[in-house]
């Protein structure tokens, strides 16, 4: 058995030199099973030579990966790898990954996500309930560190970062728990907390909401969410 066919998993250290897409991540992974055998066939069997340059020993680059976590190998996405690899080429790795992550879209999101994906910058999307934004930046994906996962990220932030905080602090009480995963991590983001003060007054039912759930499920977000969530406006306002 060739060393390589262990491969459950290929770790990415992406090039950031000439033209790229502007949501390419620095690194990603690569774990469907089909992607994974079409890098292997197309995998140096000497790294040392035909124009392969060897990364046994170093990071960046492609690495294989086994079952138990082991790196078997590493090599640099050079030759027939090369296009593999491209954030630009429509036939790519990343491409495929970020189509797969749009299509994947809420319904009213996709042509959206479909714009940002293919590396526009769309206007915003009316007519879209930030309850269903919220539930689409905290829906669990399949494969969370694929090529797409800087984008998933970006995109429902994207469209929340303009709303208006009364807007937003609504939509929490109208959200399930999937969009209170997001809506945590939205009034945890920068997005949200480097808003003037006047702008982060929360009435006290979302405000218990999203308190409620990241001490749950969320600590590392609760200290922040703290300090920075507002009380409604007959509250005193406190610099944080």
């Amino acid at each position: 058995m060739k060393p390589t066919s262990r491969t459950v998993r290929i770790a990415v250290t992406a090039s950031r030199t000439g033209a790229d897409h502007p949501h390419h991540p620095d690194a990603y992974e690569v774990l469907d099973r089909d992607e994974i055998a079409e890098v292997l066939a197309l995998w140096p069997q000497r790294e040392a030579h035909d124009g392969f340059e060897c990364m046994c020993h170093g990071d960046g680059g492609l690495s294989l990966y086994e079952a138990g976590g082991q790196r078997i190998r590493s090599a640099a996405p050079a030759g027939p790898l090369r296009p593999l690899f491209d954030p630009l080429d429509p036939a790519g790795l990343p491409a495929r990954h970020r189509n797969r992550w749009a299509a994947a879209a809420p319904e009213g999101l996709r042509e959206y996500a479909a714009d940002l994906a293919g590396g526009g910058a769309p206007g915003p999307a009316h007519g879209v309930p930030p309850a269903v934004v919220f539930g689409w930046l905290g829906a669990v994906r399949e494969e969370p560190r694929d090529a797409a996962w800087l984008l998933a990220e970006r995109a429902p932030v994207r469209l929340l970062a303009g709303r208006p905080t009364e807007e937003l602090a609504w939509a929490v009480r109208e959200t399930d728990r999937t969009g209170l995963e997001g809506a945590v991590r939205f009034f945890a983001s920068e997005e949200f907390t480097t808003r003037h003060p006047k702008r982060r007054r929360v009435p006290d039912t979302a405000r218990d909401l999203l308190l409620r759930y990241a001490r749950s499920r969320r600590p590392e977000d609760l200290p922040v969410l703290e300090r920075r969530l507002l009380r409604t406006p007959e509250d005193r306002v406190r610099r944080s």
